[in-house]
């Protein structure tokens, strides 16, 4: 694909994973990258809802209706839409969000946490969440620069609008951005998570991103890395245990870890 980059070495990774993150103004090193990272490099963007198949558009009311109606109240604080959907998507409900991070690191964990994918090129995204803005509609423009931010939260969003429906006739044309869910729980801290939403449930971000080249790039991790990376993140302590707080990530950590390569 276009804006693709082939790691060949550790070393080599590094550098790719941190290029464009210096800051002139702050004389410092600050990204304005979100990573995402995905086992099979030939996987497309397509958000959960998609999986479902199906008439997937029309579903996604009826699904996230449902939700608020068996969730119990007091797992989410206040009653928005997007308190809602971040709740939603936290806890495996279908919807139109992806999954995104601040640590081009936890985004290398999940390209490399499953061993059954080890024969494959892996692949990470990188999005410029800040240079994304300037497709926004007018109203959510002025709500992100009053607020001096470059992500929204539930509140900023809330301000604008207080339903998908009215979210999606903002504009005519598609566009994206990226939302900070609350801190749900220490996952969502710990992975130092935050969402992409589309104007649209059939919106395809990597479709969208390859009418925009100058907002991402892809650096592809060859499968005769994979080993390599997974024993170096494990040692840096980028694991399960970390990044799923519980048993659950616990167990999935030691079992990998005492897995054999063969």
């Amino acid at each position: 694909m276009e804006n693709d980059l082939i790691v060949e070495s550790w070393s080599d990774l590094q550098e790719k994973l941190f290029q464009n993150t210096w800051d002139e103004n702050l004389n410092r090193f600050r990204s304005n990258f979100v990573y995402r990272g995905m086992e099979d490099s030939r996987h497309k963007l397509e958000t959960s809802l998609m999986r479902i198949k199906g008439p997937y558009d029309l579903l996604e009311r009826h699904l996230l209706r449902n939700f608020r109606k068996y969730a119990y109240k007091n797992e989410i604080v206040g009653n928005s839409i997007w308190n809602w959907l971040a709740m939603a998507q936290h806890h495996g409900l279908p919807t139109r969000m992806l999954d995104w991070t601040y640590s081009p690191y936890v985004a290398l964990h999940f390209t490399t946490a499953s061993m059954r994918n080890f024969d494959r090129d892996g692949v990470i995204w990188a999005v410029d969440y800040s240079r994304i803005n300037n497709y926004l509609p007018d109203k959510l423009i002025t709500v992100i620069r009053e607020e001096g931010s470059n992500t929204f939260t539930v509140e900023m969003l809330d301000s604008v609008c207080t339903s998908l429906s009215e979210f999606d006739g903002l504009q005519k044309e598609n566009f994206a951005l990226f939302f900070e869910p609350p801190a749900l729980d220490e996952r969502i801290i710990n992975q130092h998570a935050l969402f992409s939403l589309m104007s649209s449930p059939k919106g395809m971000l990597d479709k969208w991103l390859s009418q925009h080249s100058e907002l991402y790039f892809r650096i592809i991790i060859p499968k005769e890395l994979k080993w390599e990376i997974r024993d170096k993140l494990d040692q840096a302590n980028i694991t399960e245990r970390v990044l799923f707080p519980g048993l659950d990530g616990l167990s999935k950590w030691l079992k990998r870890h005492y897995s054999q390569r063969s």
